[in-house]
């Protein structure tokens, strides 16, 4: 199940990192090329809170076959593509059905295995969750330098039909619900497809556009009033697509809110890097992979560590201690130089890479670990959907930084250049005798154009190191919300083994602790 939940979000990076490479073999032009990721994004974010739903109908084993058969399927159809309209389908079913794999994994880890699992369990699939967009762009950059575009789909083929295959008999069996399909809400399923929809397209217009621009105010109010909309026919229907009452649990909510703020500071800090090190240090894609495997292999090298201490340390304390690295390697990334590269970044890296395991592990388990069978695989949906929405919001603020603030630096950078001040010139890599005397077979016209690359770097680094205090003051709020939380789930998760499989002496002693739990 894991090899799925990898596949779902590699695709992702790897597709990021290779788009100009695709823009150039199909002819697209930039506009058109920027879709080819927001379909996916759109459809991934529709998916995955209607996981819990399809758990009820197809079940656990059979969504996940199914998931990952037509993800599998639709990356062959990605590769086999001749035309943009054709790639552009075959996304939208990619990100749909990639979406259903994530939630399912972590479903899965409190309705297969013991209480005394789970925090194991969580591990491997966390490790998976955030290891896969930190080792995208060096697979991405690889495949691009050494092979052709359809590979980026073509890697998927073998494992998914390895998980498609294995994962049946791994897997408990039980009834399908089919029925449950004519109780389906449409309305309220076209609202939240609606919903999540003009979110995702208001936050792609909003840097560009501006916040307040009539389509970006048009986009968001649409989304808010078929939220409101959908919260409302949620509450009232008798058979809801989604189930809501996950949040009257205050750690569920406050593990959801924590997952949102990982996610900002998450998918922040890897589309972040790219931006810093393919526009000011000027590195290709595998390069820039190479450097940022080093948050790959901390999180890794933590993971075991965060094992072992979760279930023996109160939750709260593992989460708080995890936003304060976390926080303090993305504060660390704010004062670096534009000359920063390799042995600069490494050390954030690392402490931002042990970080993110603490801010993941030990708040699923608080939000997921003391819930009932029954609104596990709906609250997995939503705490996986709050971390790819802080994900979303993240990226257009950063970008909204990148878009507003570079004209205005590089304009004071020009002022003080223009004034003589030579400690500008060195700030951005001109030497200071340059600047006092420009040599006379250089034209102003020449000097000018050796001069704005040089501004236009400086500039977009400043704005790069803004942005990582931005996403630091978020790993600030995730650490103010976790003393709010409760430590149910650090101490004794409830035994979640599937119901069908279990004696009924040992189902009504299941039952005793959900309601204990509750």
């Amino acid at each position: 199940m894991c090899v799925g939940m990898f596949m779902a979000i590699l695709d992702i990076q790897v597709v990021a990192t290779s788009l100009p490479t695709i823009q150039e073999a199909l002819g697209i032009t930039p506009d058109a090329m920027s879709w080819i990721q927001t379909a996916y994004l759109i459809a991934e974010i529709i998916a995955i809170p209607l996981t819990g739903l399809l758990t009820r109908v197809f079940t656990l084993r059979w969504l996940f076959v199914g998931a990952v058969s037509v993800f599998t399927a639709a990356s062959l159809g990605c590769a086999l593509s001749g035309s943009f309209h054709m790639l552009l389908a075959f996304r939208v079913l990619q990100g749909f059905f990639g979406g259903l794999l994530i939630p399912v994994v972590f479903s899965a880890v409190f309705l297969l295995f013991p209480a005394r699992l789970h925090a194991l369990a969580t591990t491997i699939g966390g490790v998976v969750a955030v290891l896969a967009p930190t080792v995208g762009p060096v697979v991405g950059g690889f495949i691009t330098n050494t092979w052709s575009w359809p590979w980026l789909f073509l890697i998927n083929i073998a494992p998914g039909i390895l998980a498609a295959t294995v994962t049946p008999a791994l897997l408990p069996r039980q009834d399908v619900e089919l029925g449950e399909l004519d109780k389906l809400d449409l309305l309220a399923l076209l609202l939240l497809a609606v919903s999540l929809a003009s979110l995702e397209l208001g936050l792609k217009e909003a840097p560009k556009g501006g916040w307040l621009s009539s389509n970006c105010i048009a986009l968001l109010v649409l989304s808010a009033s078929c939220l409101t909309l959908l919260i409302q026919r949620l509450l009232a229907a008798a058979h809801p697509i989604l189930r809501l009452g996950s949040f009257q649990r205050r750690s569920f909510t406050l593990g959801c809110l924590s997952s949102f703020c990982l996610g900002i500071g998450l998918f922040g800090s890897v589309y972040l890097m790219p931006v810093f090190l393919a526009f000011v240090r000027g590195h290709d894609a595998f390069e820039i992979g190479k450097i940022m495997l080093v948050t790959g292999v901390a999180q890794l090298i933590a993971a075991p560590f965060v094992t072992a201490l979760d279930g023996k340390v109160d939750a709260r304390l593992l989460t708080a201690f995890g936003f304060v690295l976390f926080g303090a390697g993305l504060a660390a990334s704010a004062f670096q130089p534009a000359s920063a590269d390799y042995q600069e970044m490494f050390w954030p890296q690392v402490v931002r890479g042990v970080g993110i395991m603490f801010c993941l592990l030990p708040p699923t388990r608080i939000a997921l670990g003391d819930l009932p069978q029954a609104e596990v695989a709906d609250a997995s949906g939503l705490f996986n959907l709050m971390r790819n929405l802080g994900g979303a919001i993240g990226i257009a603020l950063i970008d909204t930084i990148i878009y507003g603030r570079v004209a205005l630096h590089a304009q004071a950078f020009r002022d003080r250049l223009m004034a003589g001040d030579t400690a500008t010139a060195k700030a951005i890599g001109l030497a200071p005798e340059l600047l006092r005397n420009r040599p006379r077979n250089i034209s102003e016209e020449q000097a000018i154009a050796y001069v704005r690359p040089l501004v236009e770097k400086a500039s977009l680094a400043l704005c790069v190191n803004e942005a990582w205090a931005l996403l630091a003051a978020v790993a600030l709020l995730g650490f103010v919300l976790i003393p709010f939380a409760r430590n149910k789930a650090a101490s004794a998760s409830p035994q979640l083994m599937p119901l069908e499989a279990a004696q009924p002496a040992l189902r009504r002693r299941l039952d005793q602790l959900g309601s204990r739990s509750g």
